[in-house]
């Protein structure tokens, strides 16, 4: 591999703006990373580059180890948004510079030079000053110049930023062909979706500090894993819909999906769905539908683009009931459709619409809605503004819907999703009733002020290892927090249980990175459970609890346990019942 990152962290005043990235890139690829503003992408390349220290981990250029080695022993060549060109300098000599350095021979600068203006269409301009070029010119001028010195790897950062929209395809098109001939490695970074498909060979996808996913174009876009990669890359509906052996229903009505899919003995259950808005169909009756009716809609705005045509819904009946969002009521989609499916079917704002589905995709998140269990209003308010579920609901883009009066032991299928409740004294016995009511996660909240730091990842068993790990990912990727898998074995130095439990743990961390993408630390804690655990959380700065459990009883009495000494440490139950 060309570059090679292991568990790469990066803090500023504590917080992880880079958060145990590793990543794989091949000799020669073309990788894009892809991320909205803050979300660790630049510092990441920074890092690579040399240019920033990091606290954790490990960053390999072909083979060799280079994390404590300086930027000029690296051999990357690094192109900043902002060109940095010596402004007082020709074109020449800003090329020429980084060879001057390494003493290069008068002679054989300027064959590079020239061969470099060449290879970037900008011949003959040797003796202009910066100033006296355009932006895109420039920016082909500051790529000439890390290509220089031969690096084997060129690092982007945001390149095309300042340009307009003709010079930036102008630009893309010329580093693309510069980067094939030369076969160099190369990662671009960028907030830029349609530059990365126009770019990549594969793009990592950030947010948080993480790296979410990783994938061909293609594959991300048609395909993703989590609600942040399927809204990112272009627009996206996310829809909750039920999952049985039966299949994928929206509402009352079975549709077409890819993506996860129920075993032939689950029973139902909530799940994420994608629908992209060119994969709404739109007709005036559902008899007119070429695919599986899912609802009504009202158009609410229509928007002239040049070949597209995009349309604002307010749902109605069926699809309105489980769309993501507070309020049912305001529920929206989002359509797009070529000029020949305008001119068959016209539509103004104030038309009502039936809506069919050409392809749902189902993500693998486990996490889908939560439902707040209060026993009055205030107590509801307060679940509903703690931060951690004010943070997830916004972030997840999900539903969070209420159920008053502490009635936990109506059937889980009535109110799917992840229940919330306050901690307390009674709180382990109502999560006692929830489970047995036919819960798979419940959350307690403490109302502290602060989001989680911490995500403390323990299971009680096997059974529940690999659930517990795929709800611990989903959390992860909306909540800035440090991941650490523990277990707990005796101190002594040749205790056989210390052993087994070390290597548990790393496997855990193996399924954790293959299944889920999920990078996390271990801790082997020396005690027995749930002692050892007690203390450990105690020791921490702000964490939140992942507890996995398949025995109801056993779980319950570990969270009164902890609740007891710890009551301000917020704790998510994943349960999953033995057979």
């Amino acid at each position: 591999m060309s570059i090679t990152l292991e568990q790469v962290t990066k803090r500023y005043q504590g917080q992880p703006v880079v958060n145990d990235v590793s990543l794989e890139v091949a000799e020669g690829e073309f990788f894009v990373l892809l991320g909205p503003s803050g979300s660790g992408k630049s510092t990441l390349l920074r890092a690579i580059a040399g240019l920033v220290d990091i606290q954790h981990g490990g960053i390999a250029l072909h083979g060799s180890d280079v994390t404590h080695v300086g930027v000029r022993e690296r051999g990357v060549g690094f192109v900043f948004q902002n060109y940095a060109l010596f402004r007082h300098l020709s074109i020449a000599d800003n090329i020429e510079f980084a060879l001057r350095v390494r003493r290069m021979k008068s002679a054989d600068r300027r064959a590079r030079r020239k061969e470099l203006l060449k290879l970037v269409a900008l011949e003959g301009m040797d003796d202009r000053l910066p100033s006296q070029l355009s932006g895109g010119q420039q920016q082909r001028v500051a790529v000439a110049r890390a290509l220089a010195h031969k690096p084997q790897v060129l690092l982007l950062d945001e390149p095309f930023g300042a340009l307009d929209a003709k010079i930036r395809e102008e630009l893309r098109r010329t580093i693309r062909v510069v980067q094939r001939e030369l076969g160099i490695t190369t990662v671009l970074v960028t907030h830029d979706q349609e530059e990365a498909f126009a770019l990549a060979d594969r793009i990592g996808v950030m947010n948080l500090g993480r790296l979410l996913e990783v994938g061909e174009p293609h594959t991300l876009y048609a395909r993703p894993a989590t609600r942040f990669v399927a809204t990112f890359l272009g627009a996206a509906n996310l829809l909750l819909a039920l999952q049985g052996p039966d299949g994928i229903r929206v509402g009352s009505t079975p549709v077409d999906a890819t993506g996860r899919q129920a075993g032939p003995a689950a029973r139902e259950h909530e799940v994420v769905a994608v629908l992209r808005p060119e994969e709404v169909e739109l007709a005036a009756d559902r008899d007119q539908l070429a695919t599986r009716y899912v609802g009504r809609a009202t158009v609410e705005e229509v928007q002239f683009t040049g070949a597209l045509e995009r349309l604002r819904l307010r749902l109605l009946d069926n699809l309105a009931a489980i769309q993501h969002g507070a309020d049912p009521a305001e529920a929206r989609i989002e359509a797009t459709r070529t000029q020949p499916e305008q001119r068959a079917l016209p539509l103004r704002p104030g038309d009502t619409v039936v809506l069919g589905a050409r392809r749902l995709h189902v993500l693998p998140t486990p996490l889908s809605s939560f439902v707040v269990h209060a026993d009055d209003d205030d107590t509801a308010r307060a679940l509903h503004a703690d931060p951690v579920l004010a943070t997830l609901a916004a972030r997840m883009k999900t539903r969070v819907a209420t159920r008053a009066g502490g009635d936990e032991t109506a059937p889980q299928s009535a109110a799917p999703g992840v229940a919330v409740l306050a901690t307390g004294a009674d709180a382990p016995a109502r999560v006692g009733q929830l489970l047995r009511a036919g819960a798979n996660e419940v959350l307690l909240l403490t109302g502290r002020a602060e989001l989680p730091r911490q995500l403390c990842i323990y299971w009680m068993d096997n059974a529940a290892r690999g659930a517990t790990l795929a709800v611990a990912a989903s959390l992860l990727r909306h909540l800035p927090a440090e991941a650490i898998c523990v277990s707990a074995a005796p101190a002594a130095r040749r205790d056989a249980r210390r052993a087994a439990a070390l290597r548990a743990l790393l496997d855990a961390r193996s399924e954790a990175r293959a299944a889920h993408a999920l990078e996390t630390r271990t801790e082997l804690l020396a005690g027995e459970m749930p002692q050892a655990l007690t203390d450990y959380l105690a020791s921490l700065d702000t964490p939140l609890l992942v507890l996995g459990a398949s025995n109801a009883a056993q779980a319950t009495e570990m969270l009164e346990g902890i609740l007891r000494k710890l009551p301000d440490v917020p704790v998510l139950l994943v349960y999953r019942e033995t057979p």
